[in-house]
């Protein structure tokens, strides 16, 4: 019972880390995928065009590559920190430029998304990361 209420993270907890690191980071790659398809792509830079978007099939472009690059590296825990500032750049253009700042309602993902970024750019990798196996000589 003791453990309920106590601030301490649970012992499982880099493991829940890892896990909520890992699906969000694949989440993203899977958004990212659409750069692969062209005429998906053609879609996004119409309706950047419509919302008024300078250059606005190089900005599906970027944001699609951001999604993929970025979420691949969330994934392995590569470069964690480094990658969610694309990636929330990205998402608040989305929620912001996109969907008109709706994020109580609607399409909430983006938002989502920013504040999942906000904790792995204050957490980083973690236990089960790249960056843990690279950069952590303890």
């Amino acid at each position: 019972m003791k453990a309920i209420f106590s601030s301490l993270p649970l012992p499982q907890f880099d493991t829940v880390y890892a896990l909520l690191r890992i699906t969000t980071g694949f989440l993203m790659l899977l958004h990212g995928w659409e750069v692969f398809d062209p005429t998906l792509m053609a879609e996004y830079g119409k309706w950047l065009n419509d919302l008024h978007f300078p250059a606005p099939q190089f900005m599906a472009w970027l944001g699609k590559g951001t999604e993929l690059v970025a979420g691949a590296c969330l994934m392995l825990g590569f470069a964690t920190r480094l990658m969610t500032i694309p990636l929330m750049i990205a998402m608040l253009v989305v929620a912001f430029g996109m969907g008109h700042g709706k994020i109580w309602y609607g399409d909430q993902h983006p938002f989502l998304f920013v504040l999942l970024n906000v904790l792995f750019l204050f957490g980083g990798g973690g236990k089960w990361s790249l960056d843990g196996v690279l950069f952590d000589r303890r």
